[in-house]
């Protein structure tokens, strides 16, 4: 039984808006499966004071955050140390009080994603062809991560072409990335280079039910389709995708495994993701909030 004139320590997750977060649910399943006591708490922060927020909150004795859209610039800049692969994303969505005061930001995105990939679906990335769609935060979060695997190729394709070109030139050292525009996928001759292995849908448009203008000659055969999107139901991407025979996975586990490695930053104790990635796929399909 837990003391109750010891305190317990106290973490959150920001964001606007965050009501509709698993976050609580899943690091409340952690503690449980590794014996911790901790709070886990949702906090929908105002667009314009972010800041303030998160300052009341360390003031109040808040140990560590996760950070969502849209603040997940917002805390880079306000972190006293940056972990390498913050630097690289240029965001921070995991935050941690360190014993001197400082503010530590990491971002566990990528790593989280390339769990999901490798270990949850069994998918090899190195040596591969993968596409990631879309070029903005979240793509910046799992680029460096992906390219860590050592893939043949990696391009980024987006509706404005400069702007993915822009983030493959920041990354270049790291691998072979390009970008371009969505015509990128097309404009080549099928049996040259237009099929991917891993094909990656970071764009946001899954939530308003839109499907990027991909071609059918998008993928080769076993090919894996990525949304990072989750749901009880497949994406519209995700619909596309299997009607063109690739195999499908959306989000959810990349979800838990950011988690886990955000987890591990706080408590070091690096929790299993098995069993809550399967608990919270049953959670959502029986539409629990």
């Amino acid at each position: 039984m837990t003391d109750p004139a010891q305190p317990v320590d106290l973490y959150r997750v920001f964001g606007n808006p965050v009501h509709h977060s698993q976050s609580p649910w899943i690091h409340q399943a952690f503690a449980r499966e590794t014996g911790q006591t901790l709070v886990y708490e949702t906090c929908e922060a105002p667009l314009d004071d972010f800041a303030g927020v998160l300052r009341a909150f360390i003031a109040q004795g808040g140990r560590g955050a996760n950070v969502t859209v849209p603040f997940k610039e917002e805390a880079y800049a306000l972190c006293d140390v940056l972990s390498p692969r913050a630097r690289q994303a240029g965001a921070v969505n995991t935050l941690q009080l360190g014993k001197n005061g400082q503010l530590y930001g990491d971002n566990t995105d990528g790593v989280g994603l390339v769990r999901d990939l490798t270990q949850n679906h069994g998918q090899t990335l190195a040596g591969k062809r993968l596409l990631v769609l879309g070029a903005g935060g979240a793509s910046r979060g799992v680029i460096a991560p992906l390219l860590a695997e050592q893939p043949a190729q990696l391009h980024i394709a987006n509706r404005t072409a400069a702007k993915a070109e822009a983030l493959a030139a920041h990354f270049e050292s790291l691998g072979s990335v390009s970008g371009g525009g969505w015509s990128s996928l097309s404009d080549c001759d099928v049996q040259a280079a237009a099929r991917y292995d891993v094909v990656i849908n970071a764009t946001a448009a899954s939530l308003s039910g839109e499907l990027p203008p991909l071609p059918d000659t998008l993928f080769t055969p076993e090919a894996m389709a990525y949304d990072m999107m989750y749901g009880a139901m497949p994406t519209i991407f995700l619909q596309w995708a299997s009607s063109q025979g690739a195999i499908t996975a959306d989000g959810l586990g990349m979800l838990v495994e950011q988690a886990a490695e955000s987890f591990f930053l706080w408590r070091h104790q690096r929790p299993q993701t098995d069993a809550v990635i399967k608990a919270l796929r049953q959670r959502l399909n029986h539409g629990a909030d």
